[in-house]
Parts: C-alpha cells; structure tokens; sequence
C-alpha cells in the first residue's frame, strides 16, 4: 500500500501482517486469516498490538500497527 494513496483492505494489506505462526497461536479463538473473524475481533487484536501481547513472540513495528488502525478507521474494507 502506498502510504497515505489508498486505503487498507483486508486481503491485500491486513491478512498478510499474520503469519502463520500467529493464525495457529489464536486458531482455539478465531482465524486471523478470515476476513469476518478479524473484523469481528479488530477492536481487541488492536488493543493487544498497542500493547505488545499480540503477536507472543514480539511487537509489530509502529507501521504495522497504524495500518491495522487505519484498516478499522476506514471501516474494514475487504
């Protein structure tokens, strides 16, 4: 995505931030590679980002972290 140009959407710019790592880790909770369970847990998955729970091995950079943001602001597009 180029900075401040388009807005997030899900398949090119969020589902990529996920590893696979990170989709098996909260797979008991919900796939951080479906579109509609991200969505539905964005508001939680940015609170653990902000504070640096999420992902259990270390933080996302800022960047990723605002892009996330940007992607809930703009209204989840897909």
């Amino acid at each position: 995505m180029a900075s401040g140009t388009t807005t997030p959407g899900f398949a090119q710019d969020i589902k990529p931030l996920f590893r696979e790592d990170d989709r098996e880790a909260m797979e008991y909770a919900f796939d951080l590679w479906a579109y509609q369970d991200v969505r539905d847990h964005a508001d939680g998955i940015l609170e653990r980002l902000e504070d640096g729970s999420m992902p259990c091995d270390g933080e996302w950079p800022t960047e990723q972290i605002e892009l996330f943001r940007q992607w809930i602001t703009a209204g989840y597009p897909a």
